[in-house]
């Protein structure tokens, strides 16, 4: 397979030779080179001296940056776009990737997902405290009570890592809970040059405070009396409090950038780690062009799991991020939890709104009430952006400022630079209802469309608009919870329809959790104050939470297979509340589909015991690769090998042992020809399932639902009968469509169960 490179047009003075401009001018990028690891000729005894003079052979001043052993073979390296297209044509290279840049997306857990009521179910033996968790992020910050190894023994023996030292981080730092300790920079510098050691530490020490948070939310040690500024008291506890934690820092102030993730991903699979967590993402690139989903390839096929975040691009379709099969991909719901803080207004209406602001209060009687669309001169006031609120009109005001565009926390930071004495932030249509509570520099709080515009209402119809703002602490028992938050990026899958995608969602909204002591809670440079622990939202503190759950079952479970853990999780996962109502879409106020919660909100205590589950190897994969019909290069990409399919066999999409059903039938049936009117021919899709018991002998029995007369389902056999443990038994399920809908999106539910269990698998019929 060939890689495009972009067109570049070269601009110069017509007193300067093109010659001289190629030979000083010429750009460079930072380039992944794919090496066929069985074409290294024999005159060479190490792969890297290959790699090397395969290097040279383009270009007498390139340096590689990163050789890579296990996520890929090969190196990185700066190139130009013509030594880049030479390398490709070199024996032995099988496909040259441009540097991506990805994103990170960004106490009452462990409650709200059942497991203070059930550690006696989890096991506190040496195979729990044998797991190690490896986190890509910001870094570490070392000091925070949640890596307290007290109690636990001596670093698991499996362990091949280090705990490296460097600016403002030393080797001692590490512990027995916190056992390694890496930074990835090569790429990030390539870049954008040294690492500005003023602003950020260039060593595994997190001066952002995201990485901290991600890792202990994952697997941090209990610690009493935690809260942000009073908020969410109580126990802090990541989700596998035995697990170890290794932190491999990749992400910059500049980015996370590809060639860096994947040198950390290589690197944790020579550690020996079992679950690894990465909160980021970025574009959606077919797989063999996907850092992640390769590195995510090699650590699948060593056992490990991989759990990324979906995204944080929701609710728009077809928002998602790491949707690879191979990857467990997690959206973010609710807890049943909220920080109330209420809007009093002057003609004696409130409307309720959030906030994390712990401050001095506001005067006890009410403050001047003012829109920030009134209070400027810039078109973008109302967005209370920087420098675009006049403060004469806004002084000893409370200011209404809409969300969007840029951070929520800087808004009131600009209305106080401007003399603002409290903030009201209203969501517009792009955010509707869904509240995320900040930490506030200002008193200040959030709230809904709806509530905003009846807000602005009366501000632009009182000719003395007043107001104040009142706090009421930490609520918990909020019903109806959770919710699909709005920011969760949703399915379908646009790089492979027939997977449905996110698998799972799980807390990611409010979430408290340790905190870089380099940093303020809002993360602006403006804010002095310190915390060690901090809530805040996205799909990147749901991601964690899934792969602390991984680790637990994972020390249960040891045998169990990265692909039975993940099926475990969401079968299991539910998606209705406890009055039988199905879970609901804060976005939309209407019921989710699988397309926003995949299988459902995960419930570890019933993954625990999942009596079946969907298991996937590594060939499993490699055939699911033939069936998107990749190249032999194309696979070789992902499986570092040779690898051909096999002409004789049909792959198919549909036979790849997933725990869901996403069904696109929109080519099929549209292609027979189908009138205006809807009336089309049938078509039929079958999918074929095998199922691994883990539990006791027992006999299973279906029950199919689907909110379709358009399509029929059947299951056959409709009994599943198992004698002992590990056996397997396989059915098929027929999906026939017999006319075009009204409604193009159709959900519905598998189920298999014995009286004891249940093992859901949810259904998404498309149509087009």
């Amino acid at each position: 397979m060939k890689f495009l490179l972009p067109l570049a047009v070269l601009l110069c003075s017509c007193h300067v030779s093109m010659a001289s401009v190629e030979k000083t001018h010429v750009p460079k990028k930072t380039y992944i080179v794919h090496m066929a690891k069985s074409q290294m000729p024999a005159s060479f005894d190490d792969h890297t001296h290959w790699y090397d003079s395969s290097l040279k052979s383009v270009s007498d001043s390139a340096q590689m940056l990163y050789t890579y052993a296990n996520v890929l073979h090969g190196f990185s390296a700066r190139l130009t776009a013509e030594e880049a297209r030479s390398i490709e044509d070199r024996p032995g290279v099988l496909t040259v990737l441009e540097e991506v840049k990805y994103e990170l997306h960004t106490t009452r857990t462990p409650e709200f997902l059942g497991l203070d009521r059930s550690a006696d179910l989890f096991p506190e033996s040496d195979s729990m405290s044998d797991v190690i968790i490896g986190v890509l992020d910001t870094g570490v910050w070392p000091e925070s009570r949640s890596f307290d190894d007290s109690g636990l023994g001596p670093v698991p023996s499996s362990w091949r890592g280090e705990c490296e030292s460097g600016t403002n981080f030393s080797s001692s730092f590490c512990n027995r809970k916190l056992i390694g300790a890496r930074s990835f920079s090569k790429g990030y510098e390539a870049i954008l040059g040294p690492v500005d050691e003023t602003k950020e530490s260039k060593s595994p020490r997190d001066d952002d405070g995201h990485g901290t948070h991600t890792s202990t939310t994952a697997g941090g040690s209990s610690v009493a009396g935690a809260s942000l500024f009073g908020y969410a008291t109580g126990m802090a506890r990541g989700m596998a409090t035995r697990a170890r934690v290794a932190v491999y820092k990749v992400c910059w102030i500049g980015g996370c950038f590809s060639s860096d993730i994947l040198a950390a991903m290589d690197k944790s699979i020579d550690d020996n780690v079992n679950v690894l967590s990465l909160s980021l993402g970025g574009g959606g690139s077919d797989y063999y062009r996907d850092s992640v989903a390769i590195g995510a390839f090699a650590a699948m096929e060593k056992g490990i799991l991989v759990s990324c975040s979906a995204g944080n691009a929701g609710p728009s379709p077809s928002s998602l991020s790491n949707v690879a099969p191979w990857i467990t991909t997690v959206g973010a719901g609710t807890l049943d939890r909220e920080f109330p803080a209420y809007v009093n207004l002057g003609n004696g209406m409130n409307f309720s709104g959030v906030s994390l602001y712990k401050g001095d209060s506001l005067p006890t009687k009410m403050l001047p009430f003012i829109y920030a669309g009134n209070a400027t001169n810039s078109t973008s006031g109302n967005l209370c952006m920087t420098g675009t609120l006049i403060p004469e009109k806004v002084k000893g005001k409370i200011v209404l400022c809409d969300r969007g565009v840029n951070a929520r926390v800087q808004k009131g930071a600009v209305v106080k630079e401007a003399g603002g004495a409290g903030m009201v932030l209203a969501n517009t249509a792009a955010n509707g209802e869904e509240l995320v509570a900040d930490a506030h520099l200002l008193p200040a709080t959030a709230v809904g469309q709806i509530s905003g515009d009846k807000i602005k209402s009366y501000l632009l119809s009182d000719t003395d608009p007043t107001a104040t703002i009142l706090f009421e602490g930490t609520k918990v028992g909020i019903e109806p919870s959770p919710l699909v938050a709005a920011f969760s990026s949703r399915g379908p899958n646009s790089i492979t329809p027939q997977v449905l995608k996110p698998d799972i969602i799980a807390p990611g909204v409010n979430i408290l959790a340790g905190w870089s002591g380099a940093v303020g809670p809002t993360g602006l440079t403006t804010d002095n104050r310190r915390v060690e622990f901090n809530i805040i939202s996205g799909t990147s503190m749901s991601c964690p939470h899934v792969s602390g759950l991984a680790a637990l079952l994972k020390g249960a479970h040891p045998q169990w297979s990265p692909a039975a853990i993940r099926s475990a999780l969401m079968t299991t996962a539910y998606v209705v509340y406890k009055n039988g109502k199905p879970i609901q879409d804060i976005a939309s106020g209407k019921p989710s589909t699988p397309f926003d919660h995949g299988a459902g909100h995960v419930d570890p205590v019933s993954a625990l015991n999942p009596g079946l589950v969907y298991d996937l190897d590594v060939n499993d994969y490699l055939g699911f690769l033939c069936a998107l019909n990749y190249t032999a290069a194309q696979i070789s990409t992902l499986a570092r090998k040779n690898y051909t399919c096999d002409p004789t066999v049909k792959y198919s999409l549909t036979n790849l042992n997933y725990p869901s059903f996403s069904v696109p039938l929109q080519s099929a049936v549209m292609g027979r020809g189908g009138s205006a009117s809807g009336s089309v021919g049938s078509t039929v899709v079958k999918y074929t399932r095998t199922v691994t018991n883990v539990g006791a002998a027992a006999t299973y029995n279906v029950s199919v639902s689907l909110q379709s007369e358009s399509v029929k389902v059947s299951v056959e056999p409709d009994s599943l009968s198992f004698s002992e443990s590990n056996e397997k038994k396989s059915y098929t399920v027929t999906f026939t469509a017999s006319s075009m809908p009204s409604n193009s999106l159709s959900y519905g539910r598998i189920e298999w169960t014995d009286g004891k269990h249940i093992v859901g698998s949810p259904i998404a019929v498309s149509w087009t």
